[in-house]
């Protein structure tokens, strides 16, 4: 095996992370691998680091956090022959959840970074890339009081964003192009996904898969707050989509047109709509990842 190229969220490796980081490069050692760590000081160290990464042959990058860590490493290595690892260890490990990465022991994580890759579909939305999910409306406003908070840790840090912003809830208008159909909407939340899960483990679409070629999209019609606050606790099980509000799609390229609406994607800021949304097929190489064909 070539040489293993660590990349770590600076979190992970101080106070409580240190320990879990400690026993990863521990476990790399174990399985004979030869590693560096890369710089992450900042995020435009980490992404400095990775463009000089992938022009090497058989590349591979082992990633040590959450979805803001893939999210920026997606950014440089969507569409190049690098191969990704990921060890969660974020406050959000959708992606990973998603692909079944987070289950079993930390050596078994280990493991399944340096295992075969398969090539797996991203978003490309606008000139950003998305992993998991792209979000407008109350899912977006929720992604931006989480990443303002600094407790609590982990999926219910989005718990308590979601009872902060659902008093403000409001409907957007806007028009989804769906492989070039016009369809106005008139949503509280609307989300795009390449994976099933967003927002500390939320099944917005729960029949997405990231090996189809397509975006799954979740339409929220304009429902209340006590209404929305009665559905919520149904997404966590994926089980909305049979509620009379939910309207659910599937496309291969989306054009979200609105104005004054803001998209988020994998819990970052993407940019203001109107944006173009499409699934790139093969767009990422994924250590580990089980996914063949849609049952």
């Amino acid at each position: 095996m070539s040489t293993v190229h660590v990349l770590a969220n600076p979190a992970a490796r101080k106070g409580r992370g240190a320990a879990r980081y400690a026993k990863v490069l521990n476990a790399l050692r174990a399985h004979g691998a030869t590693f560096v760590e890369l710089d992450a000081s900042t995020a435009e160290d980490a992404r400095a680091a990775l463009r000089t990464v992938v022009s090497e042959p058989d590349a591979r990058v082992v990633i040590v956090g959450g979805d803001g860590l893939v999210h920026l490493a997606l950014q440089e290595l969507a569409t190049t022959e690098c191969v990704l690892g990921i060890i969660p260890a974020g406050s959000g490990n959708d992606f990973a959840h998603a692909l079944g990465l987070d289950r079993g022991p930390l050596e078994t994580q280990v493991a399944r970074a340096l295992d075969q890759a398969r090539s797996l579909d991203a978003i490309r939305a606008g000139s950003t890339w998305v992993a998991s999910v792209a979000t407008v409306g109350f899912a977006a406003s929720v992604n931006a009081r989480a990443n303002a908070l600094r407790r609590p840790r982990g999926g219910s840090r989005y718990t308590v964003a979601t009872l902060a912003v659902l008093p403000h809830l409001r409907a957007v208008s806007l028009v989804l192009e769906l492989d070039g159909e016009p369809t106005p909407v008139l949503t509280t939340m609307l989300a795009i996904a390449n994976t099933s899960y967003f927002g500390g483990g939320m099944a917005i679409c729960p029949d997405a898969r990231p090996d189809d070629g397509l975006l799954d999209v979740a339409v929220i019609g304009d429902v209340r707050p006590l209404a929305m606050l009665r559905v919520f606790p149904r997404v966590f099980r994926g089980t909305h989509i049979t509620h009379p509000q939910c309207t659910m799609y599937r496309a291969k390229r989306i054009r979200l047109l609105a104005t004054g609406t803001d998209v988020w994607g994998d819990g970052e800021l993407v940019g203001p709509a109107p944006i173009e949304l499409e699934a790139v097929t093969g767009a990422i190489r994924v250590a580990g990842a089980p996914f063949e064909g849609r049952a």
